[in-house]
């Protein structure tokens, strides 16, 4: 079982917003922002800000994908 990110790589494009916009507005690191892009855990505090930021709701951000 795994997170997948690509969610919010989706809603990042359909709002025109690039990582250095969201690292400017949530405060994360580069290294977070990397960590997502590579499906690798990240801390409850990283999700929570930016669904802040987009006044949205963990699943609008993120799925679990299920290994065959």
């Amino acid at each position: 079982m795994a997170v997948s990110y690509k969610k919010l790589f989706k809603l990042m494009i359909d709002k025109d917003m690039k990582r250095k916009d969201l690292i400017k507005k949530t405060g994360l690191s580069y290294a977070t922002i990397a960590k997502l892009e590579n499906g690798d855990n990240v801390q409850m505090e990283v999700l929570e800000r930016i669904c802040r930021e987009f006044k949205c709701q963990l699943n609008d951000i993120a799925e679990i994908v299920f290994e065959k």
